[in-house]
């Protein structure tokens, strides 16, 4: 009984010290979600499935030219990186709360709505849609979608996990307290 309760006293401690920062993960999963996603984007540009260059994001300050070479390239996913870490900000401190996939994956289509049907033509980052093709159209779209999903459900999964919360005792089937004696003590 005392090793049971020494344990809570511990679990407890632990669960007050490790509380998560949530602006250094966002920034750290705005990051890779940067990272992993722009790199889709650029391959995804390479095999011709998107029109849409992987430096869209810089395109009102570099000439087109410039960014399709490896080097506009670079600035490309450099620029995604930083533009997901904004929109992970974004979404860890308003929908930390949201829990599973849904969230994120809305979260992402609405910023492929602004990005690529709202603002993005208007200021020049991309031509409208009804201007581009369908592969344009869906892969753009997808990407956008799982990057979402990967930011939202990360975050769901970081703060409101509830399995942390479960009590170490009977509920979770630990038969810590009601042991029974072994046969050969009977």
């Amino acid at each position: 009984m005392k090793e049971f309760q020494y344990r809570r006293e511990q679990n407890n401690k632990d669960t007050q010290q490790q509380r998560t920062n949530p602006f250094l993960f966002a920034v750290q999963l705005g990051f890779f979600a940067g990272l992993i996603w722009g790199c889709m984007r650029w391959m995804s540009y390479a095999l011709s499935f998107t029109k849409v260059v992987p430096g869209f994001l810089v395109e009102p300050f570099y000439s087109h030219k410039y960014l399709l070479t490896w080097q506009g390239g670079v600035v490309g996913l450099v620029s995604f990186i930083l533009f997901s870490i904004v929109a992970s900000l974004i979404y860890t401190f308003l929908f930390k709360k949201y829990t599973g996939p849904w969230g994120g994956m809305i979260y992402g289509f609405v910023w492929w709505l602004l990005l690529f049907v709202a603002f993005g033509p208007m200021i020049g980052l991309m031509p409208q849609v009804t201007k581009t093709t369908w592969n344009t159209i869906w892969t753009d779209s997808c990407l956008f979608i799982l990057w979402g999903l990967f930011i939202g459900y990360t975050v769901a999964m970081e703060f409101n996990d509830e399995r942390l919360r479960e009590p170490d005792n009977q509920s979770n089937g630990s038969n810590m307290n009601n042991q029974q004696p072994s046969p050969s003590t009977q």
